[in-house]
């Protein structure tokens, strides 16, 4: 069930977290990634679901820096207007560091019994990319990351589980793209990726015009055995 959020300060100021408590009064910990359209009801809903199968949920708010509690939708023009210059404003470096914050204020809650993953999704999916290389998560998801080939050379630093799902006619990773980012990280050990034939950017994304129940319920269902394997 959610909760009230929680508030994380770090240097420069505090940012606020949606956060979702399972029934359970100890378990795992899920850091939820925003996409580019803030801590919308796609990104709370992310959280409720992880809840309802045992996990304690955040989705912090990075773009606090920018503007705090953005909560938009894909709906309309104006909105991916402003989502797009949200993402362009976006400072990467400073965002994984509130995550890595994010990571250590709920690792410490009394309710997390010790672990934590992350998942993220576009924007988020390249966090969950470098969550994965650069902190102490124990288990990070990305789905559709855009940007991470700029990134592959950090991956001599992974050492807990990384899957990745990517979407095989991603608008915004094209296929060279793709090839560069499978070919730099499909033979690490700590790497699972699945690629989604003939889907689009935001295959999981529920309401988006690329959603698709069917790979979004068996990338979902991926999600939750990693998950499982590696939080329990």
């Amino acid at each position: 069930m959610s909760d009230t959020p929680l508030t994380i300060t770090v240097d420069g100021g505090s940012f606020t977290a949606y956060v979702a408590r399972p029934a359970a009064q100890i378990a795992p910990a899920i850091i939820v990634i925003q996409e580019i359209f803030g801590v919308n009801a796609v990104m709370r809903a992310i959280c409720d679901d992880l809840a309802a199968q045992g996990y304690l949920a955040v989705c912090p708010d990075l773009f606090w820096r920018i503007e705090p509690g953005v909560d938009i939708t894909d709906q309309s023009q104006a909105e991916w207007d402003k989502a797009f210059a949200l993402f362009k404003a976006f400072d990467v470096e400073a965002g994984v560091a509130d995550i890595a914050a994010t990571i250590d204020l709920i690792r410490a809650d009394k309710s997390c019994d010790g672990k934590v993953g992350a998942v993220g999704f576009c924007l988020g999916g390249l966090l969950a990319y470098l969550t994965a290389v650069r902190t102490d998560s124990d288990a990070s998801v990305g789905y559709y990351g855009v940007g991470i080939e700029k990134y592959t050379a950090e991956a001599d630093k992974l050492v807990r589980p990384l899957l990745l799902h990517i979407a095989e006619k991603d608008q915004f990773t094209p296929a060279p793209v793709q090839a560069q980012i499978i070919a730099a990280l499909k033979n690490h050990p700590q790497v699972e990726i699945h690629t989604y034939p003939g889907r689009d950017h935001a295959f999981a994304r529920r309401g988006g015009a690329h959603y698709d129940s069917a790979d979004a319920g068996l990338a979902n269902s991926r999600t939750i055995e990693f998950f499982k394997a590696n939080l329990g």
